[in-house]
This record gives structure tokens, C-alpha cells and sequence, in this order.
């Protein structure tokens, strides 16, 4: 077995700011988790962009998942969810092969695997194929929102707790990425009103194209699970609607086709709204697939344009 990375200059507990910048700079890390990679496979270490942790593809057939102390809570959700979901869908996701831990950092590997990301898929789709597409995410949505919770309860933050946490930094959060200050001087009344609510599902917050693989003209696998929470079913709406779907009604009643067969409720679209500005990630200028959408004068006109 090799000897264990070298950790002279590997921060022991990093801040968020200095975490950022070491996952940036793939040189500065790509090192250390070739040598845990080396422990499972002999196939070369290559970074893999994007996400909120360190990751690397090990050949064709594992990946390595990195994570700092700070998101200890997000490693513990993600491997539970490995052992949840796998095999129980009509998608293929990753299967754990091993979680342990280096200088602190816990990390875990899983099977790689197949089909191009849906983010560089999608432009070339055709309109019918997009809503193809959109179906099988509301049929894979519900079929995970009809599994039991079970040990994904204990691992999540309530969710009265999140949100509450949410609301109190949801307007330096919007000033921060770029809320129009027409939209921001009217956020605080806009939020006052009601958020989506019901029965608790495990939400994988991840019905995104970035972590949707698609191949031979549809979706083939769903990965990336880390930020999971327990609460409204809604809350996992929200990516496919504004990523995907955001302007177009044909692709919202495509999405909710697959969901059960059931009709988008247009008089619920501000309170879908008020929860995508209370997202974990909420971001609408890089969230919102539909040119122009802050000039609507007011929540109520960008609630109806983003889902007409």
C-alpha cells in the first residue's frame, strides 16, 4: 500500500476563503489525492472542476470526493445518500467503494460514472428532446421523494432551523450576487410571505445539468449529493425550473408530466419564488435561464415570467 500523502503544507483546517483559494489551484492538491487514489486503483489522478469540494476522476471507473472539516455535516449526508438511493432508482448512482480520512479531511470513493454532463448536452437538444429530458428528472425526482427519509433525518438540519438561517442571510446574500436594488429595496415584504410546505422528502437538491449525465439521446446517471436536506418536496423543483425550464411552459408541464403525471399549480409561483431566494446556492443571475429577467418591476412579474 503507498505511504500516506505528505501533509507539511496541507492546511489541518482551513477556512472558508482559504479553501477556496487551495481548490482553485488544482496543483496545490491534485498531489495528495493522487496517493490516497493510489490506495484503490492504479489508473492516474485528474481533477475534476466545479462543486464545492475537491474532486478527482481515479482512470474511467472511480472518483474521489475530498472534503474540509468545515463540511464534515455534507461528507456524512453524502455517504449515507450513496447507500440510500443506490439501486433503488431508475437512474444509476454512484456506489460507495470506501470513506476515511486524511490530515483531517474526510473523503470517500465511489464508482465513476457514464454519459456527458447535461450542461454541455443541452444547447444541441432539440426542443422535444429538452422536454423529454425534463420529463425523466420529474419522474426520477418523485421516485426519490417516495423513499423513506430513514437515516437521512438524523444527518440534515431541521428544516424550520435552515430556513430560519436562511432568512437571516438572504439579503446580503442577494446584494452579494447581484439582485437588482429595484428587487432588493422590495425583499424583505416579498419574503414576509408563505414558503411551499408539506411532507418531508429527501431532497438531493441536485436535478441540475450539472449533476445529470446524458447519453444515447437521454438522462444515464445522477450523482453529487453532498448538500442534501429533508423538507418540502419544492425545494428540489427549483433547479430544473429556473436551469432548465425557466420561460417556457411547455418544458414546466413537461417536468411536472414526469412528476406524477401532475399540472403545474401556477398560483403557487411566488412562494416557489420566495424559497429560490432562500436557497442554500440562491444566485438568480446564475440560476435563471431566461435573458431579462431583472427587469421585472416586482417579484409578482418575475414569479409569472420565469414560469409563464
Amino acid at each position: 500500500m503507498p505511504a500516506s500523502p505528505a501533509s507539511t503544507d496541507w492546511p489541518l483546517n482551513p477556512g472558508v476563503a482559504e479553501f477556496d483559494a487551495l481548490q482553485e489551484d488544482p496543483a496545490r492538491w491534485i498531489g495528495v489525492v493522487a496517493t490516497l487514489g493510489a490506495r484503490y486503483t492504479a489508473a492516474p489522478a485528474a481533477a475534476a472542476g466545479g462543486g464545492t469540494v475537491l474532486v478527482a476522476l481515479l482512470g474511467r471507473e472511480l472518483v474521489l470526493k475530498l472534503y474540509p472539516p468545515f463540511l464534515r455535516d455534507h461528507f456524512a449526508f453524502e455517504r449515507a445518500m450513496l447507500g440510500h438511493l443506490h439501486g433503488r432508482l431508475s437512474l444509476p448512482t454512484p456506489q460507495l467503494v470506501d470513506s476515511a480520512e486524511h490530515a483531517g479531511w474526510p473523503y470517500l470513493v465511489m464508482t465513476q460514472l457514464q454519459g456527458m454532463p447535461l450542461d454541455r448536452a443541452w444547447p444541441a437538444l432539440a426542443q422535444q428532446d429538452r422536454c423529454a429530458v425534463l420529463r425523466s428528472i420529474g419522474r426520477l425526482a418523485a421516485e426519490v421523494h417516495a423513499l423513506p427519509p430513514g437515516p437521512m433525518m438524523a444527518l440534515a438540519p431541521r428544516w424550520t432551523d435552515f430556513l430560519q438561517g436562511q432568512r437571516e442571510r438572504c439579503l446580503v446574500r442577494q446584494q452579494r450576487t447581484g439582485l437588482p436594488a429595484h428587487l432588493l429595496a422590495q425583499l424583505a415584504s416579498f419574503l414576509q410571505g408563505p414558503v411551499p410546505e408539506g411532507q418531508d422528502v429527501i431532497l438531493t437538491g441536485e436535478y441540475t445539468p450539472f449533476n445529470l449525465l446524458h447519453q444515447d439521446g437521454g438522462l444515464s446517471a445522477m450523482f453529487d449529493f453532498g448538500d442534501g436536506l429533508v423538507g418540502p418536496r419544492e425545494y428540489d423543483w427549483l433547479g430544473p425550473l429556473c436551469f432548465l425550464a425557466a420561460g417556457d411552459a411547455s418544458r414546466i408541464d413537461a417536468l411536472f408530466d414526469g412528476y406524477h403525471g401532475r399540472a403545474f399549480d401556477r398560483s403557487r409561483r411566488k412562494a416557489l419564488l420566495r424559497l429560490l431566494l432562500l436557497h442554500r446556492y440562491s444566485h438568480l443571475k446564475a440560476q435563471v435561464a431566461l435573458p431579462g429577467w431583472q427587469d421585472a418591476p416586482d417579484f409578482t412579474a418575475l414569479a409569472a415570467s420565469i414560469w409563464p
